[in-house]
């Protein structure tokens, strides 16, 4: 008995993309639109090399934030940056032992949504302790 061969017909281009969505750039300009809808961020990053002092200081400018009626996402904890150094401990014969150092330096993000003019002047006006370094941003 003789085989005989069928042959598939061959998939067209146009075939492929039946029932997918047909532009991707439209729906994402869109999500990109809504979230930008007017929305003014305030980022508000700070560091300091002990944790309880960058832990007095967020409250204190959640507080300042929240007595002017702010919308206030965070404090949102950062890694902490270990910056490490080895020193010799001598300088001519004990070369093999060393000394370790550290620096850690802890990191806070705050983001204050919208704020209002009283709240930035508020925020500006505030003391905080010594050894609290902060960046501001606008986005």
């Amino acid at each position: 008995m003789p085989e005989t061969k069928t042959k598939k017909p061959a998939r067209n281009a146009s075939h492929s993309d039946a029932g997918g969505p047909k532009d991707k750039t439209s729906k994402i300009s869109s999500k990109k639109e809504k979230k930008e809808e007017g929305k003014v961020i305030l980022r508000i990053r700070v560091r300091a090399y002990e944790s309880k002092i960058l832990d007095a200081s967020v409250k204190q400018i959640m507080d300042t934030a929240l007595r002017y009626d702010a919308v206030i996402v965070g404090p949102v904890p950062l890694p902490t940056e270990i910056k490490k150094y080895t020193v010799n401990r001598a300088s001519f014969v004990y070369k093999n032992t060393r000394e370790q150092f550290e620096i850690r330096v802890h990191k806070r993000l705050i983001d204050i949504i919208n704020p209002n003019a009283k709240t930035v002047e508020a925020l500006t006006n505030l003391s905080l302790p010594s050894g609290v370094d902060i960046d501001v941003k606008m986005l």
